[in-house]
């Protein structure tokens, strides 16, 4: 496996992709279990990386780039006011860009399409959560860090949408951005939507610390 990730923003892979990202291939020819890393509110493809280290070896591993520019590199998966909760019909345009993008690694980088995981920090756990309910039975894994479960405002998820999911929610109980009692109602959301959840709260703000990071690499490694 290469050391560093591949920005790839120019070239024949970008128009089939759909969107900027960064990749790590492995050695193997595959086809590869692969992890989608999809950052928060005012990131970017390069900022994931730090959870990359929780994840097995062996997996081809890319971060996609926001599809709405906040500012001088910045973007999101759905810009929001502030204090507005984005609904899960308002992420519709970032599940398309996102599952294009997804079909497209096959043939750009010989990924497994019957093993994708999504791993998202803030509202790009959000954006996680809404492919998943859109697509019911194609990601194999959610990895939630210090993020919130969409709510339908116009159409109902179907019941069990997310049946025997394998995932893992952190919260942070000192979250400014994310405040516990969100964190708290929407794995209750997931539970209903039959999830297979391993919950764990921390005590920190609007992030990971030392414990979640270790919690999170066990985990993924029971998913292999």
């Amino acid at each position: 496996m290469n050391n560093k990730p591949t920005l790839v923003d120019c070239g024949p892979a970008l128009p089939q992709a759909g969107l900027v990202h960064r990749v790590l291939s492995p050695a193997d020819p595959g086809p590869h279990p692969t992890a989608v890393l999809l950052h928060g509110y005012w990131g970017n493809e390069d900022v994931m990386w730090i959870f990359a280290r929780a994840l097995p070896s062996g997996w081809l591993i890319v971060a996609p780039r926001g599809i709405a520019q906040e500012g001088d590199g910045r973007f999101s998966w759905q810009p929001r006011a502030p204090q507005e909760w984005p609904t899960l019909e308002q992420f519709d345009t970032a599940v398309t860009a996102i599952t294009r993008f997804i079909h497209a690694l096959p043939s750009l980088y010989n990924a497994d399409l019957r093993r994708i995981h999504l791993m998202g920090f803030s509202q790009g756990a959000a954006a996680a959560w809404a492919t998943a309910v859109h697509h019911p039975g194609w990601i194999q894994a959610i990895a939630s860090l210090v993020g919130f479960m969409p709510l339908p405002a116009q159409r109902p998820i179907p019941p069990n949408a997310l049946r025997g999911l394998p995932v893992f929610m952190a919260a942070g109980t000192q979250d400014e951005r994310v405040p516990l009692p969100t964190a708290r109602a929407s794995a209750d959301a997931i539970r209903a939507l039959g999830a297979s959840l391993d919950y764990r709260e921390y005590d920190i703000g609007h992030k990971l610390n030392a414990q979640g990071m270790h919690d999170l690499k066990e985990w993924w490694l029971a998913q292999t």
